[in-house]
């Protein structure tokens, strides 16, 4: 049922993977490379169509100042700081407390009440375009930094559930049990038994949710109008005029915008990889 680990293969095979490999993870950061050499050209060499040979000049330092120059990137980090961070505390807590009540408690509803958070991720987020945009209009939430919080956590609400729901669930229910019979209350029981022992589960789920809003691009633009509270996503449009793309500003925009979620990454690399795997073996 499952792939044969690559040290138990033949040495032909295993020569063939080391080969392949390097090919494949080249190809694979070849769309980043090309970003990269698009932002460090000058506007000149792009308008001549010298895209993919190499550059006539340059302009590393130049085309990456240029852009806080001529945007507000400063005030959409800021945004998107404002946004990610607060959804991803609100989504991972919700989802703790609600996977917590679906993995423990039953109760006639647990199963109809967990197939609905798990629904709500097969729902095409184009199609609530319209109605969420005229709630948020007629809330008062629209155009501004809580409406795309409370929005965000919502949406993720679901996949988050699921996810902390089926870690609660693998773990010993014995635990629980005994902290019970000891007299421990329910609120201390989360907090002190099972938090801990889903730490890396919580990591890894925070490390998604930062990594999907902060890319968020669809909403960022289906939320707001005007500057002052789009996030970077959507903020590096700017450096487009009306009748010019600056390509080369925006692919050095992208690169600073894909910053954060990379350092995010590798902070919480250790926990990351260890609540992906939590409970793949015994």
């Amino acid at each position: 049922m499952f792939p044969k680990p690559i040290e138990n293969s033949s040495l032909f095979l295993q020569n063939i993977y080391k080969v392949a490999l390097p090919f494949a993870l080249f190809i694979w950061l070849l769309p980043l490379l090309a970003i990269f050499m698009t932002s460090i050209r000058t506007a000149e060499d792009i308008g001549m169509g010298n895209i993919f040979g190499w550059p006539s000049q340059f302009n590393l330092i130049e085309n990456y100042a240029e852009v806080f120059k001529r945007s507000q990137a400063l005030i959409y980090l800021r945004n998107s700081f404002m946004i990610t961070i607060p959804t991803m505390i609100i989504s991972v807590f919700l989802s703790c407390l609600a996977g917590y009540a679906l993995a423990v408690y039953k109760f006639k509803l647990a199963l109809p009440l967990f197939f609905i958070f798990v629904a709500g991720n097969f729902v095409p987020f184009q199609i609530l375009m319209i109605p969420v945009r005229d709630m948020s209009v007629s809330t008062g939430l629209y155009n501004t930094i809580a409406g795309q919080v409370l929005f965000h956590a919502a949406f993720q609400a679901g996949f988050c559930t699921l996810f902390m729901r089926n870690f609660i669930k693998a773990l010993p229910f014995e635990l629980i049990e005994s902290a019970r019979i000891e007299g421990v209350g329910e609120l201390k029981i989360f907090w002190y038994v099972v938090l801990p022992l889903v730490r890396p589960a919580i990591a890894a789920l925070s490390v998604l949710i930062f990594t999907f809003v902060w890319n968020d691009f669809f909403w960022a633009n289906v939320l707001t109008q005007g500057e002052a509270v789009k996030p970077i996503t959507a903020g590096i449009r700017s450096l487009n005029g009306q009748y010019v793309n600056n390509w080369h500003l925006v692919s050095a925009a992208s690169l600073i915008a894909a910053i954060p979620p990379v350092v995010m990454f590798f902070l919480m690399q250790r926990h990351f990889i260890t609540g992906l795997t939590l409970g793949s073996i015994k």
